[in-house]
């Protein structure tokens, strides 16, 4: 295949030439939706470690911070709507120049927009589930039990973080008290792939037949420094699919790209649908 130029008409010109595109999105795509993303441009990590999944699971004072966090981050997430960029993206599919989408976000912002063929790799946030009985909550129904048993932290203004967190002082967090299971009491835990811990096989296999049968990669927003992203650049690239990308900074992949735009995503994408959606397109 030519080379195509780095431009928003050479990516137009590798969608055309791709009849099932599948498009990999991280959390450079909602930025622009107030949700701060993990990493600089560099792809280095911003901030403290994250919780870990096991450590979530086996030690209560992880789970006081993680829900004091949240409780007070929500309203970043909760208040967050689709971008230009998320609109464009499902423009695209209900267009057919994208067959389907993988994110590795978990702000639930590509169902909201439109998106079709989604498949949450890292799961959503907005869904808790109880770690005995399985008894499924939204995240929202919560938030009121949160601020009711922790008045001190209701109004309390934090700086936020990625995935609906909040840089909340642990001296702040000594007589928390987290959410509890209505049916059982048991743990609650939010769905999504924490740290240390695997997306559920079903989905892996499901994400891996889409890379499978599809003819090209679009990367949107990510750095692809997790493995569980970078490893859809490595799968097309060894069958040699082609891959590009939108992506404000450096990425792993950026040795296996032909083709990237190195812009903010809400940015290109609508002037993408424009120039797909133009007569000579």
């Amino acid at each position: 295949m030519d080379a195509l130029p780095p431009t928003e008409e050479g990516l137009a010109r590798f969608l055309m030439r791709h009849s099932r595109v599948l498009a990999l999105t991280g959390a450079g795509l909602s930025t622009a939706s107030g949700i701060p993303g993990y990493r600089d441009e560099e792809g280095v990590r911003r901030g403290r470690a994250p919780i870990q999944g096991p450590e979530f699971r086996r030690n209560d004072a992880v789970r006081r911070r993680y829900w004091a966090r949240s409780m007070v981050g929500w309203a970043t997430i909760s208040r967050a709507e689709p971008n230009a960029g998320h609109r464009a993206m499902a423009a695209l599919e209900a267009g057919g120049h994208l067959h389907s989408v993988i994110t590795q976000n978990v702000d639930g912002l590509h169902q909201r927009a439109g998106s079709r063929r989604l498949i949450e790799l890292h799961g959503n946030l907005h869904h808790v589930s109880c770690l005995a009985c399985q008894a499924r909550y939204s995240r929202a129904s919560l938030q009121p039990q949160l601020e009711r048993d922790n008045p001190e932290l209701a109004n309390m203004l934090a700086r936020p973080l990625p995935d609906g967190d909040a840089a909340v002082e642990p001296d702040a967090l000594q007589d928390f008290r987290a959410p509890v299971c209505a049916a059982c009491g048991g743990v609650l835990m939010p769905d999504v792939v924490f740290f240390g811990d695997n997306v559920p096989a079903q989905r892996t296999a499901q994400a891996l037949a889409e890379m499978e049968a599809a003819d090209a990669l679009l990367v949107v927003g990510s750095s692809l420094m997790v493995f569980s992203g970078y490893r859809f650049c490595r799968m097309a690239a060894a069958a040699g699919k082609p891959i590009a990308a939108i992506n404000a900074g450096k990425t792993r992949a950026d040795d296996l790209i032909a083709l990237k735009l190195a812009l903010p995503a809400q940015e290109v994408l609508p002037r993408l649908v424009d120039l797909l959606s133009a007569p000579s397109a």
